[in-house]
């Protein structure tokens, strides 16, 4: 949970400074919009690409997990 809140602080710190950075820059209303669009994808797609990693992550915990659990019932079962 800790490393989520992590990553959602940086995401965040960094949409922010994006926006900022976009909205004081000295070009056109349409530019401005397009360009705030275009990192919003970015970001969603970032965020997206983050949550996958980390869904993967607690997946192959849990399969680990699954297996020693496994591992220590045939173990016990074979000392029956």
């Amino acid at each position: 949970m800790n490393s989520e809140k992590i990553i959602l602080g940086v995401l965040a710190g960094l949409a922010a400074g994006v926006l900022l950075g976009v909205l004081f820059a000295p070009k056109k209303g349409s530019v401005i919009r397009n360009k705030i669009a275009d990192q919003i994808t970015d970001l969603t797609d970032e965020m997206r690409d983050k949550y996958e990693d980390l869904l993967t992550g607690i997946v192959q915990k849990i399969d680990t997990v699954k297996e020693s659990m496994m591992d220590i019932y045939l173990h016990q079962n074979k000392k029956n």
